[in-house]
């Protein structure tokens, strides 16, 4: 098949926060199907915090991106060409990985997209990873009650928007923890969180949650880390769950900061727990036969923020990670063939 691809590697690996430079926009030749793959072209792409991590030579729990090859990133696309019977050209696929125009994947990583109902964009979002992660993370480690406390840092973003919803639908009482003040107003007014604390104005993250959670906290759902997670720790309550998601605000420390004092542990009998979603992958399947018809009424709420051009993938990522983002990132890389 001719023409060209386009991808965006990386070419460097950064020390501390990352910028656009540690990537590269290169193009080659169009890439050919084997027999049981599937060539398709991109149309959407996720940016993720866990990205940050792939960029590190570093053990973890997948693989680091080596240099010279493109960014790893879940994508939407349009099918080229396939030899395999399941998919025919026309059709929009999830699973293939890449920040590249165009992805030869096997088939069997595919998943056939619906026409109508929820846009495809939300299947790399909150119908996508970002949501199931909410969903097992809360689910099968917070186990919220009615009545108990659940405190979500980053409560503004794919994943922490979707926990306190999920939290609220439990009957918890929600504090979101946010960076500005428009984030707090939108986890309150459109989330249906309790309260939100603006970590960025507070001069005292510890006191200000101490006041939102007079009874302490049940549930704490982790996206942030570093100073957010010391405020929480010494305020969870007896037999508390702690859910580890992600730690952002340390993903570009240079060393790892001392952790806190686990006598607690014992003393409170906490859980603390953390957890991959792809680990379990009936999850996407149990979330998405719940989630899909909340999506489509608008009973579950989103924001996406679309940035257009894979070329401008690398500076979405930096925006990402350094917190100045407000919603679910995707980049727009292509139209499909079809309206």
């Amino acid at each position: 098949m001719s023409g060209i691809s386009r991808s965006v590697i990386l070419r460097s690996r950064p020390h501390g926060e990352p910028t656009a430079g540690n990537f590269a926009v290169v193009e080659g030749a169009m890439p050919e199907p084997d027999d049981g793959e599937v060539l398709t072209r991109t149309l959407w792409l996720s940016i993720d915090p866990y990205m940050r991590g792939r960029m590190d030579d570093a053990r973890s729990y997948a693989p680091s991106v080596k240099l010279g090859e493109p960014m790893t990133g879940e994508t939407i696309g349009e099918v080229v060409a396939s030899r395999h019977p399941d998919f025919i050209p026309g059709q929009i696929v999830l699973g293939a990985r890449g920040w590249q125009s165009h992805i030869v994947s096997p088939a069997s990583a595919l998943t056939l997209l619906p026409d109508g109902g929820a846009p495809w964009s939300t299947y790399l979002g909150i119908l996508g990873m970002p949501g199931t992660t909410a969903f097992a993370g809360l689910t099968q480690i917070g186990k919220p009650k009615p009545g108990e406390t659940v405190v979500v840092s980053a409560a503004s973003g794919a994943v922490g928007s979707v926990v306190v919803q999920l939290a609220k639908r439990a009957g918890a009482h929600v504090t979101g923890i946010a960076g500005g003040e428009e984030k707090c107003r939108y986890v309150c007014h459109e989330l249906g969180a309790d309260t939100c604390i603006d970590h960025r104005s507070v001069t005292d993250v510890h006191a200000a949650l101490r006041d939102a959670c007079p009874r302490g906290i049940d549930v704490y759902f982790e996206n942030v880390g570093g100073a957010v997670q010391r405020a929480v720790f010494p305020l969870l309550n007896d037999f508390g769950r702690m859910v580890m998601c992600g730690m952002v605000a340390e993903y570009n420390d240079m060393q790892p900061a001392p952790g806190p004092n686990l006598f607690p542990v014992v003393r409170k009998r906490l859980r603390i727990e953390g957890f991959i979603v792809h680990d379990r992958p009936q999850n996407f399947i149990d979330w998405r036969a719940f989630a899909v018809p909340l999506v489509v009424s608008g009973e579950l709420r989103y924001r996406e923020q679309i940035v257009d051009g894979l070329e401008n993938a690398p500076a979405a990522l930096v925006r990402v990670i350094s917190g100045k983002s407000d919603a679910k990132v995707v980049v727009r890389v292509a139209a499909p063939s079809r309206a």
